[in-house]
């Protein structure tokens, strides 16, 4: 498909207006690509805003970006203007401190991390690794905080720490996650296998009923975040909420980390991925609030109404 008109000038306008542009599967809240969650994970964790279009809303914009720029895929990232590339060009970038030193940062902080492995578990591993001559041990958590090994060739710009005698390479953010994790193996009932704790790790998120979410916003000592459009927004709604919309972002990213937040949507599961994203963002005391505004409805409140 060619470059319309119309896409090339949203595209040049959005780059003219903003420094940092990430064109993108979905939104950084619910990426809809692992190569889009990828980007924003790196973008999100170095500087605290940025602009993004979505390209599946607009079929014209997600060929157009691709004919504009002369790049075949999705992500795309542009800063000043200029075409940085995609998911694989931001890691390296990243992880070289190329990136930082462009967004005018302190370089990252590339200490190896102190992991603990078990005997057992590094026999297991040393037997995985038996026949992959040239191959090494790879680690990487992800933005849900779950950890995963897998055997590639070393890549110069990983960071590497040993323990018990196994060198292990991981990305920047992976390092910083790693810090203190400690490697296992567990037999039980279910089978056996490598077990993972990451002490960094925030708390899990926590299920709230209606009926609790009534009984802590009478106490004030919740605050209540609405992630639904303002059209849902509009038809249903519950006074004492903040709207997720700009605003609303900018004031939950000042709260101070062990805010208890709830998160509310229509039935309980849109509202999960952004509860997921603050999460992630370190907040320690979050819930998902269980069958969403129609549940309020039902069993708390009859005078809102049901959609």
């Amino acid at each position: 498909m060619a470059l319309t008109e119309r896409a090339r000038e949203q595209i040049e306008s959005l780059l003219e207006n903003n420094r940092i542009v990430l064109f993108m599967k979905g939104n950084p809240h619910a990426p809809q690509c692992g190569f889009s969650a990828n980007a924003t994970g790196i973008l999100s964790s170095i500087v605290d805003d940025y602009a993004t279009f979505n390209v599946l809303e607009d079929p014209d914009v997600r060929e157009g970006i691709k004919e504009y720029g002369q790049w075949p895929t999705i992500p795309q990232l542009y800063i000043n203007k200029e075409l940085i590339g995609g998911s694989d060009i931001i890691s390296q970038m990243f992880n070289s401190g190329e990136l930082h030193e462009m967004l005018g940062l302190p370089k990252p902080d590339r200490t190896p991390p102190e992991i603990s492995i078990s005997d057992r578990a590094a026999e297991s591993i040393r037997e995985g690794m038996g026949g992959y001559p040239g191959y090494a041990l790879h680690l990487k958590v992800d933005d849900y905080w779950r950890a995963e090994f897998n055997l590639d060739q070393p890549k110069p710009d990983a960071i590497k720490t040993t323990a018990n005698g196994i060198d292990i390479y991981m990305d920047v953010v992976t390092a910083q996650k790693a810090r203190g994790m400690i490697v296992d193996w567990t037999e039980s009932l279910q089978g056996e296998g490598l077990t993972v704790q990451l002490p960094s790790a925030p708390p899990a998120i926590k299920p709230m009923s209606v009926t609790e979410l009534k009984s802590r916003l009478d106490a004030g000592d919740i605050t209540l975040v609405d992630v639904r459009p303002e059209s849902d927004r509009q038809k249903a709604a519950i006074d004492l909420a903040l709207p997720l919309d700009k605003e609303g972002m900018a004031k939950v990213n000042a709260m101070p980390k062990d805010t208890p937040l709830a998160f509310l949507c229509h039935h309980g599961n849109s509202s999960a991925g952004y509860a997921e994203h603050f999460r992630k963002e370190g907040f320690t005391d979050i819930y998902n609030v269980t069958g969403g505004i129609d549940a309020w409805s039902k069993e708390v409140d009859s005078s809102v109404p049901t959609y």
